[in-house]
């Protein structure tokens, strides 16, 4: 049985990745929220991490994060660059943006032969998203076209500090995806979800309502059909300077057009992450706790 692949969209990658804040000290011993993500998928049973980054910060990811667990399981980096796109096209001199989340997965399309998930690299998952999203990989094998993503109750990916921007997803009786909205404004507000709407309204998202927070399930055909589909965005969208190619993007894409399946997986595991500065507290509190309560060991890679 081949063991499935981590791949994770690191730092650099864009608005949510351009600072160091993966890389600060969140839980005891100095580990990061990747440390912890790395380790988890370690005893889920994956067998390989690729991390996309941007080239100029590869020195820096190297010594800070790698250098601790490659001696652990091994990895692979690769590079997100502006010019990588099909042949025949080309992008704005005036540019900057990275192409997006799906552009990021297409860079590991050489690298990557099994089974894999993705995930963000800021973002804590929890021991039990890992377990259910590995145990699910292992069992795809040589399947195309059916893939997963791990589904977190919108309760548990909620900020204190303000509002969050999350994929609220609707399934089927049978679990399986058929749609992913963005909201960008949730809160909680008199013990309700809400979300704040541009046109100054509010609606309700209900209780057990579950959203995507970019941890994905694929095996390898999914590159192909990236790489076709986003010669269809580059036609509009070439000459661009923010327009970006999401996961969610083609996931619809395939969803719609029949040609693949996405199964949600559920989780008991609490999201979290530092969308707001103030978070960190929370975050290292938190991580705090799971070590106490024997989850984690103090030192992840003693």
């Amino acid at each position: 049985m081949n063991k499935p692949t981590l791949y994770v969209m690191a730092a650099g990658m864009g608005s949510r990745y351009g600072g160091l804040k993966q890389m600060d000290p969140l839980g005891p011993c100095g580990a990061t929220i990747i440390d912890y993500s790395i380790y988890d998928a370690i005893r889920a049973g994956f067998g390989k991490v690729v991390f996309v980054i941007r080239r100029d910060f590869e020195q820096d990811f190297r010594d800070i994060v790698i250098s601790k667990f490659e001696h652990k399981i091994p990895v692979e980096v690769v590079f997100q660059d502006l010019n990588a796109l099909p042949e025949g096209f080309s992008v704005n001199p005036e540019r900057v943006k990275p192409w997006g989340t799906n552009h990021a997965i297409l860079m590991g399309r050489g690298v990557v032969k099994e089974p894999f998930a993705v995930i963000n690299g800021d973002d804590f998952y929890g021991r039990d998203a890992f377990r259910v999203l590995g145990e699910k990989l292992m069992k795809m094998g040589q399947t195309q076209n059916k893939y997963c993503m791990v589904g977190f109750p919108v309760r548990n990916t909620l900020s204190e500090q303000g509002t969050v921007s999350r994929g609220v997803c609707t399934t089927d009786a049978a679990g399986q995806l058929l749609s992913i909205v963005e909201h960008t404004k949730l809160h909680e507000q008199g013990g309700a979800i809400v979300n704040d709407n541009e046109d100054g309204t509010t609606s309700q998202v209900a209780e057990g309502t579950l959203v995507s927070m970019n941890m994905w399930g694929f095996t390898p055909d999914y590159f192909e059909y990236s790489y076709e589909y986003f010669k269809e965005f580059l036609q509009t969208n070439e000459k661009s300077l923010k327009a970006e190619f999401y996961i969610p993007t083609m996931v619809d894409h395939l969803i719609k057009t029949k040609q693949a399946t996405v199964e949600v997986l559920g989780t008991t595991s609490k999201w979290f992450g530092v969308t707001y500065a103030a978070d960190k507290d929370y975050v290292k509190a938190a991580l705090r706790a799971l070590v106490d309560a024997g989850e984690y060991p103090e030192n992840l890679w003693a």
